[in-house]
């Protein structure tokens, strides 16, 4: 397959995938040569301690992940990890790129 995008993002649903590390392939398979990945993911905190309009909110604290535990997956793709961002209050974005070669 031809690489024909520059960026892919996903937010608040990477935890949820079955298969992490094949979807990361499937998305290094279609990025360009210096192409990004961008994650963006719930902090690896308790689902009650992350609430809006006083209800808790987001995934059950035990399918949340770490920006390493993403890292780890992803990286299988050999997508490297650029930087790691926050997006207070309760989520965080991680940012991968398919290297040049």
């Amino acid at each position: 397959m031809r690489r024909a995008v520059d960026f892919v993002v996903m937010a608040n649903t990477f935890h949820g995938v079955p298969d992490k590390a094949r979807l990361a392939r499937g998305v290094a398979a279609i990025l360009k040569p210096g192409g990004r990945f961008a994650i963006i993911n719930w902090h690896h905190r308790p689902r009650d301690e992350t609430t809006v309009l006083g209800k808790p909110r987001g995934p059950k604290t035990e399918m949340r992940m770490t920006p390493s535990d993403v890292a780890a997956e992803v990286e299988t793709a050999n997508l490297k990890l650029v930087d790691v961002i926050e997006l207070p209050p309760y989520h965080y974005g991680a940012i991968f790129e398919n290297p040049v070669h």
